[in-house]
């Protein structure tokens, strides 16, 4: 048996957590710069404003129905989340983290020894209540896509009370045929229209597919969701994490950029942070990609792109920002306000694998690197950087929302009265 543990809005509980008297209230969360909505709690939803929805568009009718507004804390968010994931692992010997609010739990071999799942899940809420103050809904399958079936009825679906287990026949049939197709764990937008022309609505009308005509129509992927749903195990976490192929660091900037000084050092930021990524994968980087371009929706649009190849494969982030640094005058053009910068490390290679150039003695320092990064980690990004990223970064990402870093900055931590 498999568990889902999924926190209920969790951006919004993550606010909550430290400010009880939001509890109960109507609440959202923006994305980066106090863009869109990617958060609404129940109460925000129930007084109709519309998750992903552009802000400005919202921003009166928020206003006026007293909804609560926060940008994206996303340093709060990790650590709580860092925390939670904690907990609920005490509950499982196996347990795999699928997202920041989101994590499976597998019950293999000591499920006999666990007399009740739904007591079990109670257990699991708790816990996660009690000691990160965080609400989570539990649901108990035989497969992953069971589990999270389970947990999206524990959510939805009155009298499971947060915590729903499917082990028998007749409530795997109930379930199902109260969930649309779309709310199956990997079916998507295109997808459902598809299934739609063939019949299928629910996510029972989806088990009741055949697996052969599954794969003939769709996919090899869906046939493994149809059998799921049937209870066969076809989905597993991978213990093994695959390296990425490419990392990329990219923005859109909270406030325009005009001057050639301000690009150098936002492109300088990024390919730091891009840097510091592909040392902590183990790889090394023999090709840079370089972009800075104003707003598609600009009277006229414009984008610059620059490909830096490296003669030996680098992780260095002072070899990233010197190329930087080398092709600013091919991205910078007077006049250009510009609004998405990034910088894509592109053809990464294991560092135990690298071939080097007999000619050409790297340049890198991974000793200095390792210092760099280990100062950083201890003591917040950017303790230690690049000159050339500037220290007036007034570009960075607008959040006029933010609330305060409660668990993560000494000035923000929590003052307790007795």
């Amino acid at each position: 048996m498999f568990a889902l543990v999924d926190a209920n809005s969790f951006y919004c509980s993550a606010e909550q957590v430290f400010r009880p008297d939001w509890r109960g209230k109507p609440m959202i969360v923006l994305s980066n710069n106090d863009g869109c909505i990617v958060a609404a709690n129940k109460q925000a939803k129930e007084l109709g404003v519309p998750k992903f929805a552009p802000y400005f568009q919202v921003k009166d009718l928020c206003t006026k129905l007293g909804v609560i507004v926060c940008s994206s804390n996303y340093e709060l968010y990790a650590d709580l989340s860092a925390k939670m994931m904690n907990i609920i692992g005490r509950f499982a010997p196996e347990q795999h983290v699928y997202s920041i609010d989101e994590s499976f739990l597998s019950f293999k071999n000591c499920y006999p020894a666990i007399k009740c799942l739904q007591t079990q899940g109670q257990l699991i809420r708790k816990a996660v209540w009690k000691e990160a103050r965080l609400p989570v809904c539990v649901g108990i399958g035989s497969t992953l896509t069971l589990a999270k079936a389970a947990n999206h009825a524990a959510k939805k679906l009155p009298g499971y009370y947060g915590v729903c287990v499917i082990d028998n026949e007749q409530d795997r049939i109930s379930i199902l045929q109260s969930m649309n197709v779309n709310d199956v764990w990997g079916i998507g937008r295109k997808l459902t229209v598809k299934l739609g022309l063939l019949g299928v609505h629910t996510a029972y009308d989806l088990a009741q597919l055949a697996p052969k005509m599954a794969r003939q129509h769709f996919s090899i992927e869906v046939e493994r969701t149809v059998r799921e749903l049937n209870g066969q195990i076809c989905k597993t976490w991978d213990i093994t994490k695959v390296d990425k192929q490419q990392i990329f660091s990219t923005r859109n900037l909270g406030e325009r950029i005009c001057t050639r000084e301000h690009l150098h050092q936002a492109l300088a930021k990024h390919a730091a942070i891009a840097g510091a990524k592909v040392r902590e994968q183990g790889s090394l980087c023999k090709t840079m990609v370089v972009f800075a371009a104003n707003s598609p929706h600009d009277p006229q649009p414009v984008y610059f792109k620059r490909l830096v190849q490296f003669t030996c494969a680098t992780d260095d982030s002072r070899e990233l920002c010197a190329a930087v640094s080398r092709e600013l005058s091919n991205l910078y053009r007077p006049g250009v306000r510009y609004y998405r910068i990034g910088v894509g490390l592109i053809d990464l290679c294991p560092k135990t694998s690298v071939q080097y150039d007999l000619f050409n003695a790297p340049k890198s320092d991974p000793h200095l690197m390792k210092i760099f990064d280990s100062l950083n980690n201890r003591y917040g990004r950017d303790v230690l950087y690049i000159a050339a990223q500037g220290s007036d970064q007034h570009w960075t990402m607008r959040r006029e929302f933010l609330s305060p870093q409660y668990t993560t900055r000494w000035s923000d931590i929590p003052t307790v009265k007795a």
